[in-house]
């Protein structure tokens, strides 16, 4: 998901990355902490005592957030779920989870983890707050206390809204998760609501540019667009695992395969393949051995004019386990391949034997009518 973050530190066994991304964000408290917040609650002090104050505050918000999310991961692993790791970047913090919760109860505890100790660290800088003031009271730390113990507060209550990626929207997602019992629908229900929150949060984001706060009305259509796609993105992964549940390769690939001999010319292949059956991708036998595949990629690197004379026995990719899968692989780790990958086609074999081929559109085509014809059998957990 974070291709480009890097790896700063590991806690308790989590990895701690940060997105590039972030940094425009830390950027931006910074500064207007600095040149706005600091100068108003602690009037009479330097341009670079204000950046210390804004610095120190943005690195608590950055510490925070880091034990926001790990309250999640460590939750989720005593639930038994992998934690690939916690990533900053520019719209806060995510765990990232391995794997679905697989109860109504653990995706709570997962969920409300992060909002407890937000609370618990708004309290704790509030009472240290109070303290600093109580034994200094004109000490320049106290209005980082302040803001800390503030802007944990507003995590806490913003996760909780009922939309997704925000905590508030999984909590959601369990209550109706335990009172039907089928995930799926929990996950619609829960989504469509995410969805409507976030088109709110566009509209009045697109009204805000009009009316002189342009930087704040941007950041919320921008928060409003974030949300929107993450809340589509849980619903069509929700989908995709509750319709490829117990359904292999064999069940999804075409058989029957067109298939070209390795002796045939690239012009063969061309008209009388590729053009006639109207077929992209090949695969190339000898009998009843599987050899490779060949495909139009192919024939944009050879020069037309030597189509004729060469043959596709000469230029096949041959099949390996990259390009290769076995009919008995579970449809749900082969479109995790294909996310890994960007490959788009596979030969489907056994021993060398041809069985079949299996494309994104096979897998997106049968998600396409599960999905207009309602699942038969919706996905139900115990919670």
């Amino acid at each position: 998901m974070f291709s480009n973050a890097i790896k700063i530190a590991t806690l308790q066994g989590f990895d701690i990355r940060i997105d590039p991304s972030w940094a425009l964000i830390a950027a931006l408290i910074t500064w207007s902490l600095s040149a706005q917040y600091f100068p108003m609650v602690y009037p009479g002090a330097g341009g670079s005592v204000y950046f210390t104050l804004a610095l120190l505050a943005m690195l608590g918000f950055f510490g925070s957030l880091i034990l926001h999310e790990m309250s999640h991961s460590v939750v989720a692993r005593r639930f038994g779920l992998e934690i690939k790791g916690i990533t900053l970047f520019i719209f806060g913090g995510v765990a990232e989870l391995g794997s679905e919760p697989k109860t109504a109860a653990s995706e709570f505890w997962i969920a409300i983890a992060g909002p407890l100790m937000s609370f618990a660290l708004a309290f704790g800088f509030w009472l240290l707050a109070q303290i600093g003031g109580w034994l200094a009271p004109g000490m320049a730390l106290n209005p980082v206390l302040d803001y800390l113990a503030l802007i944990n507060l507003v995590l806490a209550v913003f996760n909780l809204l009922p939309a997704f990626p925000l905590d508030g929207g999984r909590i959601f997602r369990a209550y109706l998760w335990s009172r039907s019992r089928d995930l799926l629908r929990a996950t619609a229900t829960a989504t469509r609501i995410s969805s409507y929150f976030a088109y709110a949060l566009i509209i009045f984001g697109v009204v805000g540019l009009f009316s002189g706060n342009p930087v704040a009305s941007l950041w919320q259509v921008l928060i409003g667009v974030f949300v929107l796609a993450a809340a589509k993105g849980t619903y069509a992964r929700q989908l995709q695992e509750a319709a490829f549940k117990g359904k292999t390769v064999a069940a999804l690939m075409k058989r029957g395969a067109v298939t070209v001999l390795p002796e045939v010319s690239l012009q063969y292949l061309a008209d009388q393949v590729m053009l006639n059956e109207r077929k992209s991708f090949v695969p190339v036998v000898l009998g009843d051995v599987l050899l490779g595949y060949a495909d139009t990629g192919l024939l944009a690197q050879t020069p037309r004019a030597e189509w004729a004379a060469t043959h596709v026995g000469d230029v096949y990719v041959p099949a390996d386990a990259d390009n290769t899968v076995s009919p008995e692989m579970p449809a749900s780790e082969l479109m995790a391949k294909i996310s890994a990958t960007g490959r788009r086609k596979f030969l489907v074999a056994e021993d060398r034997q041809l069985m079949g081929v299996v494309t994104l559109s096979d897998l997106t085509g049968y998600l396409a009518v599960l999905q207009e014809i309602r699942l038969p059998d919706s996905r139900k957990e115990r919670s």
